[in-house]
């Protein structure tokens, strides 16, 4: 029986790599089922929410979750009685219990010059951000009134354990537990667990803590020396775009959301919905692409597909494939030729 993904194209840029990821799918020989559903800004627009139980009930009951960007200027409010394309998103990894974020983080030796860091500063970086996705400050209590608001930061025991167990299961050498546990008491909580974890199931494993500000700074002065980095939900928002420098575009790094075995898990590229070049064919749909391949994966363990998928953009980079956010002129579509051709 196929595997049934659902789409959520989204806004700006999304529909346009949305549409050439599911050739590049279909190139590979697979055979899936695909449901397409409003989401986010597009969503709001149709329906009053970014995200509708509809959809939502899809996305559950389908196999894997395929999102290529939200949001816009058209959307943006501070009135906290109207909808956020955002809402969606949060809805979506709550709904689907999607707790653990993987972010891997690979320059290519063909774009270690499109790097804003040196050459010899990216060399060797393979590292991978786990963050926590349904806990911390951005699910916690809001209060808000004309003078004053509120986001309550807040973690139980159990969410610490199961996504530090991600990271340490995904390490090769070490894991780097990044925290602020000289100021925040869920931080002290944080390194608590995950050093009581380490010592019980994952002592062969190296673990280090850093703060989160000396983490922010070793990422871009020392980034080869990381394997895998946990840390909490805003932290990881945070140090995972950062990340992304390091690869010389945004445009490139895909991410995967996941929760228990057995639940569909949400694969998107880490980039925005870039309304500036929405509709003038210059979005770059490598990251999407790449997302499409931690989708075979870790959503429908195909890894001899997902394979495929990076080293056709692998090898389209090496003979010179550049989009315009890496210093080149090529346009979605001569992108989307160029890996087709090396797959």
């Amino acid at each position: 029986m196929a595997s049934k993904i659902i789409l959520l194209p989204g806004d700006g840029i999304g529909p346009e790599i949305t549409a050439p990821t599911i050739e590049l799918l279909r190139a590979l020989g697979t055979d899936f089922e695909y449901e397409e559903h409003l989401f986010g800004g597009a969503s709001i627009d149709a329906h009053g929410t970014a995200l509708t139980d509809e959809t939502l009930a899809a996305c559950q009951a389908a196999d894997a979750v395929l999102l290529a960007a939200v949001g816009g200027p058209k959307w943006d409010t501070t009135d906290p009685s109207k909808p956020r394309p955002e809402q969606g998103l949060l809805g979506l990894r709550k709904g689907l219990g999607l707790y653990a974020n993987l972010r891997p983080v690979r320059p290519l030796p063909a774009l270690y010059d499109a790097s804003p860091l040196k050459r010899e500063v990216i060399e060797g970086t393979d590292l991978l951000v786990v963050r926590e996705l349904t806990g911390g400050i951005y699910f916690g209590e809001k209060t808000r009134t004309a003078d004053s608001a509120s986001d309550v930061c807040a973690y139980s025991r159990e969410e610490i354990e199961r996504i530090a167990r991600v990271a340490f299961k995904a390490a090769r050498r070490k894991v780097t537990s990044v925290d602020k546990a000289n100021v925040i008491e869920t931080s002290r909580l944080w390194r608590e667990v995950v050093r009581e974890l380490h010592a019980a199931e994952f002592a062969d494993v190296e673990l280090e803590h850093i703060l989160v500000d000396n983490a922010a700074m070793q990422l871009v002065s020392n980034p080869a020396d990381f394997d895998v980095i946990v840390t909490e939900n805003m932290f990881g928002d945070i140090l995972s775009d950062e990340a992304a420098t390091l690869t010389g575009s945004i445009g490139m790094l895909p991410s995967a959301s996941l929760g228990e075995p057995g639940q569909p898990g949400l694969f998107e590229p880490v980039h925005g919905s870039a309304p500036d070049i929405a509709g003038t064919g210059a979005a770059n749909p490598m990251a999407m692409f790449l997302s499409a391949a931690l989708m075979l994966r870790h959503g429908l363990s195909l890894e001899a597909e997902a394979a495929a998928i990076e080293s056709a953009v692998d090898r389209a980079l090496a003979q010179g494939l550049r989009t315009r956010d890496l210093g080149g002129s090529a346009g979605t579509r001569e992108a989307t030729q160029a890996v087709l051709s090396n797959l």
